[in-house]
């Protein structure tokens, strides 16, 4: 198990951040969500303790007490230093569908300008590549996606929508995302994903994880109003493949 070197800082009163070094790396990904399962497993207590692992960090919130900075940057270090590998969870390659018609994809006409190709460039490099998830934030359910192929990699508007409709599929430098919920936004709206990607009623109201894998597929308008409908009375089911550790 390879050791990488690792900087904490305060993160306000209750918080720390853990950083590794600034790359966007899976082996470095698989490091932090080693490190998260071995705290989860034999030094922090989870009703007590919440973990949020992203691109080349880990934060760690004490939701109860305010953290004594320099005595649990001393443990950290050491733990870090001494952990122990931990059965990997499982990962999952999650198969998402994508409506890339031109009501939900405004913005494919101008990303296939500006990247010199066709939409239908557009569309299959998005679909035919498997990404990463290497964060989930800015909204509940907001999946930051790596792996985007360089021919796909545009910039982000230069003016952002007060509005961006829930489930829009949206490309940004070298990420793709879903929009799980209505909100502001600045990404290059490429289509919309039929499914939910975000319900509070759910028992896991995400159902996918950091460090599992995306891959969109197309569909027409008539299958997306089909998704919709299953979606909104329960019933839809996601399709996903186990993959080995």
């Amino acid at each position: 198990m390879k050791d990488y070197k690792i900087s904490i800082r305060s993160f306000g009163e209750h918080a720390v951040l853990v950083e590794w070094p600034n790359e966007v790396d899976e082996a470095i990904l698989e490091d932090i969500i080693q490190f998260k399962s071995y705290l989860k497993k034999n030094r922090l207590d989870q009703e007590e303790w919440e973990m949020v692992p992203a691109y080349n960090s880990l934060t760690l919130i004490d939701k109860n007490r305010i953290i004594d900075y320099q005595g649990f940057k001393k443990e950290l270090k050491t733990w870090y230093k001494d952990r122990e590998t931990v059965k990997k969870r499982d990962v999952f390659l999650w198969r998402l569908p994508v409506c890339y018609d031109s009501d939900f994809a405004i913005d494919i006409e101008d990303v296939a300008k500006k990247l010199g190709i066709t939409v239908e460039n557009v569309i299959a490099l998005h679909t035919s590549s498997i990404f990463t998830v290497y964060g989930i934030g800015f909204l509940p359910g907001f999946m930051y996606l790596g792996g985007l192929p360089k021919e796909l990699e545009v910039p982000r508007r230069s003016e952002p929508r007060q509005k961006v409709d829930k489930g829009s599929v949206g490309l940004a430098g070298k990420q793709t995302g879903i929009y799980p919920q209505e909100s502001p936004g600045g990404w290059n709206i490429i289509g919309n994903c039929s499914v939910p990607i975000f319900d509070a009623e759910r028992e896991e109201p995400c159902f996918v994880n950091v460090g599992d894998k995306i891959q969109f597929y197309p569909i027409s308008r008539a299958e997306y109003d089909l998704h919709k409908i299953q979606g909104e009375v329960g019933i839809y089911q996601f399709e996903k493949v186990k993959l080995d550790a």
